[in-house]
């Protein structure tokens, strides 16, 4: 059985909702899923006084863990095209796990948020994929067969290189039902994927 972690950052909670529906699309396709997150950098008066989400309930992850899984599923939101730097600061401290080669043939995926349509949903995937293919990863996307991608009669996050969601300039868009489907969608295909090459 598949062991995934998805592994998120998520301010004002798009990017945990969206964890929640990959995970469970991971775990009906038969995985075994953890849910953590990174540690948040912001002090907490400057989080309070940004109506940041601060009661999340995934326990925060070690960098040290990420070599227990199979395959490892990140979200995060960007910043002006590229990860948060909660997310990249995480990553940095990979350094000892990457001069093992410890996750040479794990499977990574990701998916993110942005304020706008066309806000750096790519770039930030993109970015995500060189991360992990500097780590000898095997980079799964969001195939076209997941039909919420081709949908023209919404506006709708969505990228063959992963989920995604446009949550509004102050976060007061949420998800919508096909951008979740998606994100499930994502999960079991990682999920599926992750089964075949365990063999």
């Amino acid at each position: 059985m598949a062991r995934i972690l998805v592994l998120y950052y998520s301010m004002y909670g798009h990017v945990e909702t969206m964890a929640g529906a990959v995970a469970e699309g991971a775990r009906g396709a038969g995985a075994t899923v953890t849910v953590k997150r990174v540690p948040e950098l912001a002090p907490r008066p400057v989080l309070e006084k940004a109506g940041a989400k601060l009661d999340q309930a995934a326990p925060e992850a070690s960098p040290q863990e990420l070599d227990q899984y199979d395959a490892i599923i990140l979200g995060c939101p960007t910043r002006y095209g590229r990860m948060a730097a909660q997310m990249a600061q995480f990553w940095d401290q990979t350094g000892g796990l990457w001069a093992r080669g410890a996750l040479i043939g794990k499977v990574a995926s990701g998916f993110t948020s942005t304020a706008s349509q066309h806000g750096g949903q790519e770039t930030t995937l993109m970015a995500m994929h060189t991360m992990f293919l500097h780590h000898g990863m095997v980079v799964v996307g969001l195939p076209y067969s997941a039909s919420g991608l081709t949908r023209l009669d919404e506006v709708s996050g969505g990228s063959p290189y992963g989920a995604t969601t446009i949550a509004g300039g102050k976060g007061e868009r949420q998800l919508s039902a096909n951008e979740l489907e998606m994100a499930s969608f994502q999960g079991r295909h990682v999920a599926g994927i992750t089964a075949r090459l365990l063999g």
